[in-house]
C-alpha cells in the first residue's frame, strides 16, 4: 500500500475535534481511526501497537539486529482535524496542476489567490471538491509515518534505529498532549510530523492563550431605553474596535503576533467574544494579555463594574528555549532533507503543535513538514510528490 493509498483511506473518516466536548477524545470517530491505525501499525512492523483509554495510539518499530543500543527516535502526528471547516464526506481527487486555475467544484484553486501554487506546476495534487477541508493536517503526517515504518520492515537489510510512534487526539483544540503517556513512549527525543509546505523545519512557535470576553448588558424596552439600556452587543463591538486593527492574522506574518477573534455571539443582555492571542516573543505575549486585562478594566470604569469579564488562559509556549540544547535534531532534519533533494527551510510556526507542549514536559520535539498547504480550509491541498518525499525524509532520519 502506498503512502497515497494510506492518506486517502485515513481522510475518509471524519475526525473533527470538538472544543465544547468534555470527553477524551472529544469526538468518537477519532477512536475509530485509532483502531484502524493500530492494525496498520502492526502490519507495518509495530507489533506492540495499541490504543489506550484516551484514544492515543502507541507503537514501536524495533531496531534492526545489531542496532538495538542506538537511542530510539520518536515520530508523532495527530488524528483529529480542525473543527473550523467540515471534514465529513471528503471527496478527494488527484489532479495535475498545469498552471491554470483548478475548478474544484464549489471553489477554485488558483495562483492568483495562492501564488505558491505555481511552485507545483506539473505536479499531481490531492484536492477536495471545495466543500470540505482535505485533512492533510495531520493525516498526511500519519500516512507518512506508517508508510515509513512499512518501508523499514520491508527492507530489513537497511539498518535503522528503533522508532517510537504516537498518534494523538484533539491537537486542533489544544489538548493533544494532555494525556500523553511518557512512560509508554521509549524515545527521549522526537519530531512531530505536522507542518506545512515541503521542506519546512520548525522549532519556534507562538506563545498562545485564549481569551473569553463576556459582556453583561441591561435590556430595556426600546421605547423607554434612553439612559437605561446597556446593549451588550454594541459594547462587544466597542471592545473589538479598541484592539489594534492591524494586529490580526490577516495583517501579520513571520514573527508578528496578533489578536484573533474566533467567534462572537450575543444580544442586548449578554454577548461573548472568543479570541486567541499569539506572539513568538514571551515578553510581547505577556504585554498582549495585559492589554486585554487593562482594556477590560478601563471599559468597566466607563460602563460599570463587571460589565466586562475577561477570562484569559495560557495554552502553550514557544518551544525554542526548550530545544536550545538539542539543535542536533534540527541539523539532522536539514541533512535528511538535503539527502533526498528537498531544500530545507527553517521557519517559525505561526501556530502550535503537540511538540510545543511535549517539549515543555521533557520530550524535545521540533516539527517537520507534511507537504500540505492551505490547512483548515476548502482550498487545502497536498502534492503527491511531497507525500512521497516526506516518507524518504523519515527513512533518512531513522537510519542507524
Amino acid at each position: 500500500m502506498t503512502v497515497i493509498d494510506r492518506f486517502l483511506k485515513y481522510i475518509a473518516l471524519d475526525t473533527s475535534s470538538d472544543e465544547a466536548s468534555e470527553t477524551i477524545p472529544s469526538t468518537t470517530p477519532q477512536k475509530l481511526l485509532g483502531e484502524l491505525l493500530v492494525w496498520e501499525l502492526k502490519d507495518a512492523g509495530c507489533t506492540d501497537a495499541f490504543m489506550d483509554e484516551f484514544g492515543y495510539v502507541y507503537g514501536t518499530l524495533p531496531a534492526t539486529k545489531g542496532y538495538e543500543s542506538v537511542p530510539a527516535l520518536g515520530l508523532i502526528a495527530h488524528m483529529d482535524t480542525s473543527p473550523a471547516v467540515s471534514g465529513k464526506n471528503i471527496k478527494a481527487s488527484i489532479v495535475t496542476y498545469k498552471g491554470t486555475p483548478l475548478n474544484l467544484g464549489a471553489a477554485t484553486l488558483s495562483a492568483e489567490a495562492f501564488p505558491y501554487l505555481d511552485n507545483y506546476r506539473g505536479q499531481e495534487l490531492i484536492v477536495t471538491d471545495g466543500t470540505t477541508l482535505l485533512g492533510a493536517d495531520d493525516k498526511a503526517g500519519i500516512a507518512e509515518i506508517v508508510a515509513a515504518c512499512a518501508e523499514m520492515t520491508a527492507h530489513p537489510e537497511r539498518p535503522h534505529r528503533a522508532v517510537a510512534v504516537c498518534f494523538t487526539p484533539d491537537e486542533e483544540i489544544g489538548r493533544g498532549a494532555d494525556k500523553f503517556n511518557f512512560a509508554t513512549f521509549p524515545a527521549k527525543v522526537a519530531y512531530t510530523v505536522d507542518g506545512g509546505e515541503i521542506g519546512e523545519i520548525e522549532y519556534e512557535n507562538f506563545n498562545a492563550a485564549s481569551a473569553k470576553i463576556e459582556i453583561h448588558g441591561v435590556n430595556i424596552h426600546p421605547g423607554s431605553a434612553k439612559n437605561k439600556m446597556k446593549n451588550a452587543s454594541l459594547l462587544a463591538a466597542e471592545f473589538i474596535t479598541r484592539l489594534p486593527a492591524a494586529e490580526t492574522p490577516a495583517h501579520t506574518e513571520g514573527y508578528e503576533g496578533f489578536y484573533h477573534l474566533c467567534d462572537m455571539s450575543g444580544d442586548e443582555s449578554y454577548a461573548q467574544l472568543n479570541y486567541i492571542i499569539r506572539d513568538h516573543d514571551r515578553a510581547k505575549f505577556e504585554d498582549r494579555k495585559a492589554f486585554v486585562a487593562n482594556l477590560t478594566a478601563y471599559l468597566n470604569t466607563v460602563y460599570g463594574e463587571d460589565t466586562f469579564v475577561a477570562t484569559v488562559k495560557d495554552s502553550y509556549y514557544n518551544m525554542k528555549e526548550k530545544l536550545a540544547g538539542h539543535m542536533d535534531l534540527i541539523d539532522n532534519a536539514v541533512k535528511a532533507m538535503d539527502a533526498v533533494g528537498i531544500e530545507p527551510k527553517i521557519v517559525p510556526i505561526r501556530g502550535g503543535t503537540d511538540g510545543a507542549r511535549l517539549s515543555y514536559e521533557g520530550l524535545p520535539c521540533p516539527n517537520l513538514s507534511t507537504g500540505g498547504l492551505n490547512f483548515h480550509g476548502i482550498h487545502e491541498f497536498i502534492p503527491v510528490q511531497s507525500l512521497q518525499k516526506m516518507v524518504q525524509v523519515l527513512l533518512e532520519l531513522t537510519k542507524a
